[in-house]
């Protein structure tokens, strides 16, 4: 999330009512073009912005670990490059209602020690994710997805055993669910279901991710672990599309400053950074444009409201200063690296898409600005009686500037007078959680190409609502959206979120990074990723 600038969120299409792969585009392979050369040293240097919090599945939540988790874990299915499912470890699957799925694992495939991955591994790992003894961030997944049982074993009342997923046999997984669920597809494609090795964590515990242990699935293994200086992944040859992989060795490195980041990468000593300094951006663009990637990711940036707190309870004052926060200026000079301006909380065409989008993003800045003086009149506020109130923004110079901006907008547009007030992310996120704000800044990164992904977070009781908002009939449209994945429901609910207004969009976000000229195959997909599996060096 930028909400949680290290969680996340991911994926796409649809199987309804199908059988198995028709139509699908299969593209694992790195793809060299034609007369290319390639280096004999095929080893890559990526920046990974800090040191992931663990290399566990079910322990993670933050894009830092996942990034790297992605490139040594396959799930059943995952991704391409456009955000379109494909099979990786499941070869296959059928569901006739969208409410019970069946699986095939391909053959053959196998864990990085050579021994076989089996579906036994992939009913274990998703109990040991929903378990509560396990205390994984991401505990809850099932049961957002409606997973058989799942909502009662969270709350202790049924055993992980009775999690609506089984093994027929070695190479088949069914999965149950509540009610159709038609993006479940969607759900399944996010890193966080890669199946772990059943017998490698039982015999080893919380140790099965020392390298000595390690054991992994996907196109690269665990080679070293140096905390805070590298982790290095090395070439799968149990890897079942080891074939179509060139890279043989990948290093990680956790370095946090922007600056010291850019230096490395200038002096040759990083292939991929994690991001680009804001500062340096204009004068790199000049420099070496032709080495900076810019790709839009699913991600908006917002403020969120505390819906249930007074003066916010009161949809005039929210409407107010959502029209009067001038997008434009913040996407287009302060953040300024492609970012759109956001008028509702869903990324550009997520899930395949295209939805209305609200009047007011029509009009100009003057005319949001008249109205949300009027929107604030109606409410109580004016020269004689000022709204005011705090926000908080986590500790981060481009929050801070984007603060400043916020401020400045609704000072000069309202009259409105707005503290502003940094905190560190784990005391921010507390206080939200708390209700202690008035507005904080918030934002969220899907976790699978759908529009529930960033929808069901404002449902009511939510753990994740943390803007407090409730509306039954938003809460039913998504509920309908959710079983049906219908245009038609999801616009109804966007409709009733924009009339209440219980965050303020300001932008859809973009990953930004260099990459040396010599590295071909590089994308980032719409969730972020860059698959070290589809890249290759070019000889240089």
């Amino acid at each position: 999330m930028l909400n949680k600038i290290i969680n996340r969120r991911i994926r796409l299409l649809i199987y309804s009512m199908s059988t198995a792969l028709s139509g699908i585009t299969l593209s694992y392979a790195a793809v060299i073009p034609p007369g290319t050369q390639l280096s004999e040293k095929q080893e890559i240097v990526r920046n990974n912005g800090a040191e992931p919090v663990s290399l566990d599945i079910d322990k993670v939540e933050d894009n830092v670990s996942i990034n790297i988790i992605h490139d040594f874990f396959e799930g059943l299915v995952g991704t391409d490059k456009d955000g379109n499912i494909e099979p990786k470890l499941a070869e296959s699957w059928e569901t006739k209602d969208n409410q019970k799925w069946i699986f095939h694992l391909r053959k053959g495939i196998k864990w990085s020690d050579g021994t076989p991955i089996t579906a036994h591994d992939v009913v274990f790992s998703w109990r040991r994710l929903i378990d509560p003894a396990t205390v994984s961030p991401y505990g809850s997944y099932f049961a957002d997805a409606s997973v058989v049982n799942a909502k009662e074993i969270l709350k202790g009342q049924k055993k992980v055993e009775e999690l609506g997923v089984k093994a027929l046999d070695d190479a088949t997984v069914e999965v149950k669910l509540e009610k159709p669920v038609g993006y479940f597809l969607q759900v399944l494609a996010f890193p966080i279901l890669s199946p772990v090795n059943e017998k490698v964590v039982t015999k080893y515990g919380d140790k099965w991710v020392q390298p000595e242990h390690f054991v992994s699935s996907g196109p690269f293994k665990l080679s070293e672990w140096v905390v805070n200086e590298k982790i290095v992944g090395v070439r799968n040859s149990d890897y079942w599309d080891n074939k179509d992989t060139v890279i043989n060795k990948v290093t990680y490195l956790p370095i946090s400053s922007n600056k010291a980041e850019l230096n490395r990468y200038l002096a040759g000593e990083i292939d991929i950074t994690f991001t680009i300094p804001l500062e340096d951006f204009a004068s790199l663009k000049k420099k070496i444009g032709d080495q900076i990637y810019i790709s839009p990711i699913l991600s908006t940036y917002y403020y969120q409201f505390n819906n249930k707190k007074p003066p916010f309870n009161d949809v005039r004052v929210r409407q107010a200063l959502n029209l009067a926060l001038n997008r434009d200026i913040i996407a287009n000079r302060i953040v300024a690296q492609g970012q759109l301006p956001a008028y509702t909380v869903l990324p550009p065409g997520i899930g395949g898409f295209k939805f209305k989008q609200p009047e007011y993003a029509k009009w100009t800045q003057s005319q949001r600005n008249k109205k949300a003086r009027q929107l604030l009149n109606e409410a109580g506020f004016n020269k004689n009686n000022p709204l005011k109130f705090n926000l908080i923004y986590n500790t981060s110079e481009i929050h801070k500037k984007i603060a400043i901006a916020a401020a400045s907008m609704w000072k000069k547009n309202l009259g409105v007078i707005t503290k502003l007030q940094a905190q560190e992310w784990k005391v921010m996120l507390d206080n939200e959680h708390e209700g202690r704000f008035d507005v904080v800044r918030g934002g969220w990164i899907g976790d699978y190409n759908n529009p529930m992904s960033f929808l069901d977070i404002f449902c009511t009781n939510q753990s994740n609502n943390v803007s407090f908002y409730s509306n039954k009939e938003f809460d039913h449209w998504v509920e309908k959206a959710g079983e049906t994945n219908s245009q038609g429901y999801f616009q109804q609910a966007i409709d009733i979120f924009v009339k209440d207004a219980p965050i303020a969009p300001v932008y859809y976000g973009v990953t930004a990074v260099l990459v040396k000229p010599y590295i071909g195959g590089y994308y980032s997909n719409i969730n972020g990723f860059t698959p070290t599996k589809d890249l290759f060096v070019i000889k240089h």
